[in-house]
């Protein structure tokens, strides 16, 4: 069966389980209740899920959904966009066919690359990437930093430290494959951690999204920072998630997907399942003294 008449079945097929659209849930607040564009930044974030099985297209289905309600204009993409072969066709099955709703509507989507992706993707338009393994980019208040986790040379952190320091935006977010902190099977990144974090801290890094682990964990504060693992697009490591000190919400049983919501010193994110069910929501604010340091506060 081609990519089209696969993805119009499972929608068919998929139309008698999806639930209301996330965002009418509590964590990311509705469309009517955020402040008018282009005063709101929405943007949704997923990871590993460059399988082209039929859960991938079923996720991507539900970002749509959820679309209708929170009207997203962007997707950052925690890695591992592709699994296996990566030829052109394959490029179809495992991203533009999950995702063509959204596509065929002008979502954007910005990819950080994974362990199981070929670097030339940089070069695939529609990942927004433009020909580079790392790169910044810019909306409404925030300033997005994608990195390349697999080869962190010393060019690619002197270039993140330029491009922090020069930022005068009020929030600054890096996302990149492989997690600084991790209860799951991959475990925490700790020589990744040595040289990012304190970046990250200097200046004023607020929150970091990363995959590879297959399924939900926000992380504990820390430094003043939190961390988001969302390596559930399309893969799943059921059960994965271990018991730890510094997790402070996770899912593990079903595939998931990110929806976030930046209205001035306000961040509301809102984890969601393959079925549109709300597993970890809450909101991080802006210090007013500090704009480097956030406080947390959930439902």
């Amino acid at each position: 069966m081609n990519p089209g008449r696969w993805a119009a079945a499972l929608t068919a097929a998929a139309a008698i389980w999806l639930a209301a659209p996330a965002a009418q849930q509590a964590g990311v607040p509705p469309a009517s209740q955020v402040a008018p564009a282009p005063d709101v930044v929405r943007f949704a974030a997923i990871g590993d899920n460059g399988t082209g099985d039929p859960p991938a297209y079923q996720v991507g289905m539900q970002m749509e959904a959820s679309r209708q309600t929170f009207p997203f204009t962007f997707v950052i993409m925690l890695g591992d966009n592709l699994y296996g072969s990566q030829r052109p066709q394959d490029f179809v099955k495992k991203f533009e066919a999950p995702y063509k709703a959204l596509l065929d509507a002008k979502v954007e989507f910005y990819a950080a690359l994974g362990n199981h992706d070929d670097p030339n993707q940089r070069l695939y338009k529609p990942f927004n990437m433009g020909g580079k393994r790392y790169y910044s980019f810019k909306k409404g208040n925030v300033r997005f930093f994608a990195l390349d986790s697999n080869y962190m040379d010393p060019a690619e952190l002197s270039w993140l430290e330029e491009e922090l320091k020069s930022s005068g935006s009020d929030w600054k977010i890096a996302y990149f494959h492989h997690p600084l902190y991790s209860s799951g099977m991959h475990g925490s990144q700790t020589d990744l951690r040595k040289v990012l974090e304190p970046l990250f801290v200097k200046y004023g890094v607020q929150a970091v999204f990363s995959g590879h682990e297959h399924f939900y964990q926000r992380i504990k504060p820390q430094s003043g920072i939190t961390y988001f693992v969302s390596g559930g697009g399309g893969q799943l490591r059921s059960g994965d998630l271990r018991p730890s000190a510094m997790t402070a919400a996770g899912f593990d049983t079903d595939r998931s997907f990110m929806l976030v919501a930046v209205t001035g010193p306000d961040l509301a994110f809102q984890a969601v399942s393959r079925t549109g069910r709300t597993v970890d929501q809450g909101h991080l604010t802006l210090a007013a003294k500090a704009p480097h340091a956030q406080r947390e506060r959930h439902p």
